[in-house]
């Protein structure tokens, strides 16, 4: 028999392809969003339509509804973390968090990263609420046995990101290579670095909703192929179709202090190895592993993007930006 599970979320990069497996597994599952979906869902789920930021609304819009386990995609800030723990409070059998692999300590101390890895992110203000939120819901666990579960993805991607150290959300980056335009890549491009298609990710969280070895515990779930952001670059632009155009290696520093919007998704995460052991949540989901690799999940993006061309979500201003780091980087180093 399925379980009852409320996504806080649901229409996301990764939440999408979570509801897609929970609901083929033949779970009953409610999505309360801001009624915003991406692209139309073959098999719906039932939608509920709340701000996740205003507790009434969510508590008038699910009513006298019961859950099995909930799974917020959407907390940022300790305060809505402690909303949800007061709204479903007695009422829930399990509270999975979406976290972040930022979390981590940068740079690592030791590969591969593991849970007990210990977590501080002087570099992005984004890893450091994460990390806030789950202290306070770990605290909240062992204060009052709210039934807890943090569950942490790295750079996940789906069908509408093409992933890359730019913005992996919008198809600027792809569309350089397809123009032949160069491109830069942080430091020499020789980090190892972990790509997760959200496919994947979600046989992994399956494995940990609605069961009751996984609460009071952290999970990382991410893919067990590693890359090169040099092979990453390849494998895109091979998925493209089109010859890889210059590729211009700049200190990550100096790329921060043109861009500084780049010092947290660069100095807080990509910069670094980003190598990880998941034998943890194999242990729960024997299931879960990589069975999209990047070479085939970058080619159903970009197959997919061509054909929805309103998602690619083409920014002028990424474009230009990159062109002016590019320029600087050349006027510094005499090119």
């Amino acid at each position: 028999m399925g379980l009852k599970i409320l996504f806080i979320g649901g229409t996301g990069n990764i939440s999408a392809d979570c509801a897609d497996f929970l609901l083929q597994q033949g779970h009953d599952l409610t999505l309360l969003t801001r009624g915003r979906a991406v692209e139309p869902r073959a098999n719906p789920a039932r939608l509920v339509t709340a701000d996740r930021n205003d507790a009434a609304a969510m508590r008038r819009a699910l009513g006298s509804r019961e859950f099995d386990a909930v799974v917020n995609f959407l907390g940022y800030e300790v305060d809505q973390v402690r909303a949800d723990a007061e709204l479903f409070r007695g009422s829930i059998g399990q509270y999975v968090f979406i976290s972040s692999a930022t979390v981590y300590a940068k740079p690592p101390p030791a590969l591969p990263i593991r849970e007990t890895t210990p977590r501080g992110n002087p570099w992005w203000d984004y890893a450091r609420k994460k990390i806030a939120c789950e202290e306070w819901l770990e605290q909240e666990g062992r204060r009052t046995g709210f039934p807890v579960t943090i569950v942490r993805p790295s750079h996940t991607y789906s069908r509408r990101w093409i992933p890359n150290p730019v913005s992996s959300s919008s198809y600027t980056f792809a569309a350089r290579l397809e123009a032949g335009k160069p491109v830069y890549v942080h430091d020499d491009g020789e980090t190892p670095w972990t790509l997760t298609a959200s496919s994947d990710f979600a046989v992994g969280l399956a494995g940990l909703v609605g069961n009751p070895k996984a609460i009071g515990e952290a999970f990382h779930i991410t893919g067990d192929e590693v890359l090169t952001w040099n092979q990453i670059y390849a494998e895109i632009a091979s998925a493209l179709g089109v010859p890889l155009p210059e590729v211009v290696r700049i200190p990550t520093d100096f790329i921060c202090a043109v861009a500084p919007r780049f010092e947290g998704t660069l100095k807080g995460d990509k910069a670094h190895p980003g190598v990880f052991d998941n034998s943890r949540v194999k242990q729960l989901a024997p299931a879960f592993r990589t069975l999209k690799p990047f070479r085939a999940g970058v080619r159903e993006s970009i197959e997919w993007l061509r054909a929805n061309p309103e998602q690619k979500h083409l920014s002028g201003e990424l474009d230009a930006l990159i062109d002016e780091i590019l320029a600087r980087w050349r006027k510094h180093a005499g090119k």
